[in-house]
């Protein structure tokens, strides 16, 4: 939930649908807006929240989120709206996914507060989910020979999450060289936040 102004950068890569002057009038620009301002807020509400529970070292958050926005993203969309708007419908599915599972986690373990909060920002992304969805839908019936090519040449890459970039600056250090994000992937792995059936199951979806 944060690098935001990767994320604005990303959809305005999408041809026929970027906002051009920054406050566009049109739809595609309008939603992107929104949706960025929705991200915002997520990220916004985790970051108050690990800062009030006072069990989070809050500066190493902030030079990770620092160094998350100077690193950019590669998600291999190459600038065309159909692999972007699969890219989307597919991270906001696992956002939404991941979520919902640390809010089950957390209400199980006794922070109802936390568990709150995750879930309204699951449900929030579960409506993106559906926005993107339909979209693609919509490839699919004007287009479905491109559409089908643009799924398969995305799930050929693999969907990268946007902050496969993240680094702290001494994880790899520290760590023998060890990535930040391979090793964060590999506890929400290992948590039941986040796994490969997932990623199997919204293939499928």
């Amino acid at each position: 939930e944060e690098a935001l102004p990767t994320y604005m950068a990303m959809m305005n890569t999408f041809q026929g649908v970027r906002d051009v002057s920054g406050a566009d009038s049109t739809p595609w620009a309008r939603w992107t807006r929104q949706w960025v301002g929705e991200e915002n807020r997520h990220g916004d509400l985790m970051n108050k929240y690990c800062y009030l529970s006072g069990r989070v070292n809050m500066r190493a958050v902030e030079v990770t989120i620092q160094k998350l926005v100077g690193s950019g993203a590669r998600i291999r969309t190459d600038c065309n709206p159909f692999l972007g708007f699969v890219y989307t419908s597919f991270q906001e599915r696992a956002t939404k996914v991941s979520h919902g599972n640390t809010a089950r986690h957390a209400v199980e373990y006794g922070d109802d507060v936390l568990g709150k909060l995750c879930g309204a920002i699951a449900a929030d992304e579960s409506r993106h989910e559906v926005a993107y969805t339909r979209i693609v839908d919509e490839f699919f019936r004007l287009d479905p020979d491109g559409a089908m090519l643009a799924f398969a040449d995305m799930m050929r890459k693999q969907i990268v999450m946007p902050a496969h970039l993240m680094d702290d600056g001494q994880h790899g250090e520290m760590n023998s060289g060890r990535n930040l994000f391979n090793d964060y992937a590999e506890v929400a792995q290992a948590m039941g936040v986040y796994n490969a059936e997932d990623y199997c199951d919204i293939m499928e979806h």
